[in-house]
């Protein structure tokens, strides 16, 4: 039975759709390994940022996405953040935004 995989809020939904075209269609091909997956989905697909965040890792030549998703009940995964990436490693605000809807969601 595949995973679930949802937005946290439209937003989020939206900020992945207007990625370029090329990371999209890696976004898409990720999004599926990870309904088939689900948490055994690993590098470098995948990557555990720990207290239930995970990050999926699309890229295309035009640059390089990133979105950050948890598990909750029922074999749902939520999408909880997304951006492009435009530096070398993960910046610390993007990672608070993930963080603190995580925490949102474990905790109502």
């Amino acid at each position: 039975m595949p995973y679930q995989i949802e937005y946290f809020h439209p937003r989020v939904l939206e900020e992945t759709e207007s990625w370029p075209v090329d990371v999209i269609a890696d976004y898409a091909r990720l999004a599926e390994l990870l309904a088939e997956h689900g948490p055994n989905l690993r590098l470098p697909h995948s990557r555990a940022f720990g207290d239930g965040l995970f990050e999926l890792r699309p890229r295309g030549r035009s640059g390089i996405g990133r979105a950050f998703y948890c598990f909750v009940l029922d074999r749902r995964v939520v999408v909880v953040h997304a951006f492009i990436k435009k530096t070398q490693g993960t910046p610390d605000k993007e990672l608070k935004v993930a963080r603190k809807r995580v925490k949102e969601l474990q905790h109502g």
